[in-house]
C-alpha cells in the first residue's frame, strides 16, 4: 500500500517507522522547515527520510494548487499526519482512495488542537492517551480507529509524558495499520459532548500567576520545563526569574502570606501561592542557573518580597 506521510517531530518518526514495519511503501515525506526560533530537542525526520532515500519535501505553504497537483500525481492509496503541523485540506485528503489519518497525543474527543500533552499537564489530569483516527476537514474530528491510555505520574514533565506516548503510538500503530491496509479497521464516531479544543501556546503563557493555588502553579511549571521555554515570574525590580523545577506543599495548617511571598526557612526558598506554596529547587536568573544554596544565596536579602503575578 502506498503512502505519502505529513510528519514531524519524534512522534513522526515513531510513525514512520511503523509504517516500514507493517509493509507500507512511504513513496513521499512532507515535514517542515525547522524553527530557528525553537528549541528542536527532536529527532529530523527530514533526514530520516534522507537517510532512508525517500523523497522529502518542506513547503511553507501545502494546500496549493501546485502541491495539490504534486501530491495527486504521487497517486497515494493512503495519507498518514504525524504531529504534522499544519491543516491539510479536504482536498488533499480526499486524494488517498482508502482514506487519510491522522495520530493525536490525547485521547480524544478530548484535548483537541494543539500542545494537546502540555494542556493535559496543566489542566492536572491523571491520565491521557494517543488516538489514530481518520482526518477531516474539521481539525481531530474524525472517527476513531484506536486509542491507548497513558497514565500521568505527579512528577511527570511535558518530556517525561512524550516518552511515554511515543511508546503507546507505536502499540496503537502496531494494532491499526495491518487492518488499514485490509479495509478492516474500525470507525468509531467521537462522541461532540466530549469534546474540548485548546489552541496552541506561546513562551508568554509560561507566565505564574501567583493567585493560583500552589498546585497549579506546579503544573504549569511541570508542563513547560525543559525543553519548553519554562515557567516565570518576575523579581521587583522587573527581572525575569525562570522556575524550571518546585514542589507544592499545601501549608494548610499556617497563616497565610500575601500570594507571591518570598518565605525563608533554613536554606529553603518558598514563595506563597493562594493556596499553599512551592519550594524553588532549579531557578534562572539574568543567565545564571541556580539549585540548592545557590537558591538561598539570592533570596536571603529579599525574605518577605512580594513576587508579581
Amino acid at each position: 500500500m502506498k503512502a505519502v506521510v505529513f510528519a514531524y517531530h519524534n512522534m513522526g518518526i515513531v510513525g514512520l517507522e511503523a509504517l516500514k514495519k507493517n509493509g507500507y511503501e512511504i513513496i513521499a515525506v512532507f515535514t517542515h522547515e525547522d524553527d530557528p526560533a525553537e528549541t528542536c530537542w527532536f529527532t529530523s525526520v527530514r533526514n530520516w527520510a534522507q537517510e532512508h532515500h525517500i523523497k522529502v519535501f518542506c513547503p511553507e505553504h501545502l494546500n496549493t494548487p501546485e502541491w495539490i497537483q504534486i501530491i495527486s500525481s504521487l497517486a497515494p492509496d493512503v495519507i498518514f499526519s504525524f504531529y504534522y503541523r499544519r491543516l491539510v485540506s479536504q482536498e488533499i485528503l480526499n486524494i488517498a482512495s482508502s482514506g487519510a489519518f491522522n495520530l493525536h497525543g490525547s485521547l480524544l474527543p478530548a484535548y483537541r488542537g494543539r500542545c494537546p500533552v502540555n494542556w493535559a499537564l496543566i489542566k492536572g489530569e491523571e491520565k491521557t492517551g494517543v488516538t489514530l483516527h481518520y482526518m477531516t476537514e474539521k481539525p481531530d474530528a474524525g472517527d476513531i480507529v484506536c486509542q491507548q491510555v497513558v497514565f500521568i505520574d505527579f512528577a511527570d514533565t511535558a518530556l517525561i509524558l512524550y516518552n511515554k506516548l511515543y511508546e503507546a503510538a507505536g502499540s496503537v500503530l502496531g494494532k491499526a495499520l495491518p487492518g488499514i491496509k485490509s479495509g478492516t479497521n474500525p470507525r468509531i464516531p467521537q462522541d461532540m459532548s466530549l469534546a474540548s479544543y485548546l489552541g496552541g501556546r506561546t513562551p508568554e503563557d509560561g507566565r505564574i500567576n501567583w493567585h493560583w493555588s500552589a498546585i497549579k502553579i506546579y503544573n504549569l511549571i511541570r508542563a513547560v520545563t525543559l525543553p519548553y521555554p519554562g515557567a516565570f515570574t518576575f523579581s521587583p525590580d522587573g527581572r525575569k526569574i525562570i522556575i524550571w523545577w518546585a514542589l507544592p506543599e499545601d501549608e494548610m495548617n499556617r497563616p497565610k502570606d500575601l500570594p507571591g511571598t518570598a518565605a525563608i526557612e533554613q536554606e529553603s526558598v518558598f514563595i506563597y501561592a493562594a493556596e499553599g506554596r512551592v519550594k524553588l529547587l532549579d531557578i534562572e536568573c539574568m543567565g545564571k542557573r541556580m539549585t540548592g544554596y545557590l537558591i538561598f544565596e539570592f533570596f536571603q536579602d529579599k525574605k518577605g518580597i512580594i513576587l508579581p503575578s
